[in-house]
């Protein structure tokens, strides 16, 4: 069961410090969106940091069966290597692209076959990346269960993934975000419902 109280903490974390914005956007996944969530940011405000590192190691200790993490460039790195760090297991990361120098590695540290991975990202929206950092992963000979990352925006990666035998652990839903936002007056009525029509929750 995660901490009520870090969560509470947390969600207000990125909403002071103006994560979640408000416009015209293009997501990785080539999708036009209305509001776009900026994590990168974390890393320059240490106490909002320190907690959302705290989220990543109570979500570890609790899933517990892995031998290794891995992050994926370049958001999820920051957050996979402080988690590997303060838990004392093995790091390595996921290359976008295979590299086409040295030894054309796609993992970069050391992955043993058949050791088993928790893969961390900052959020997930269709699951593409994510799903195309396990297949590297098991190409290497690594076992994926459990994801783990900060924000899900809630747009069918975690049905994707649960389709592959994976499970998605979240401190924190969009519609979670949302709703605290305008029952806070962050934001109004008519941006809360043209975001729900846009995530096909009306």
């Amino acid at each position: 069961m995660m901490n009520e109280k870090l969560k509470l903490e947390v969600l207000k974390a990125l909403i002071d410090l103006e994560t979640i914005k408000f416009g015209k956007f293009k997501l990785t996944s080539g999708k036009e969106s209305s509001f776009y969530i900026d994590l990168r940011i974390i890393p320059s405000y240490p106490q909002a940091f320190r907690k959302i590192m705290d989220f990543y190691v109570e979500k570890a200790n609790q899933i517990k069966n892995f031998d290794v993490i891995a992050g994926i460039p370049t958001s999820g790195m920051i957050y996979a290597s402080i988690l590997a760090y303060r838990i004392q297991k093995p790091f390595i990361y996921v290359r976008k692209e295979q590299k086409n120098w040295g030894e054309r590695k796609r993992i970069e540290g050391k992955l043993e076959k058949n050791k088993r991975v928790l893969l961390v990202d900052d959020l997930i929206t269709t699951g593409k990346t994510i799903l195309d950092a396990i297949l590297a992963i098991r190409w290497e000979g690594g076992i994926v269960n459990d994801i783990v990352v900060l924000v899900d925006r809630e747009e069918g990666g975690k049905e994707k993934l649960e389709k592959e035998g994976l499970k998605l652990h979240s401190l924190l839903r969009v519609g979670e975000i949302l709703e605290f936002m305008v029952n806070s007056g962050k934001i109004n009525q008519n941006q809360y419902r043209k975001i729900l029509e846009e995530t096909g929750r009306l």
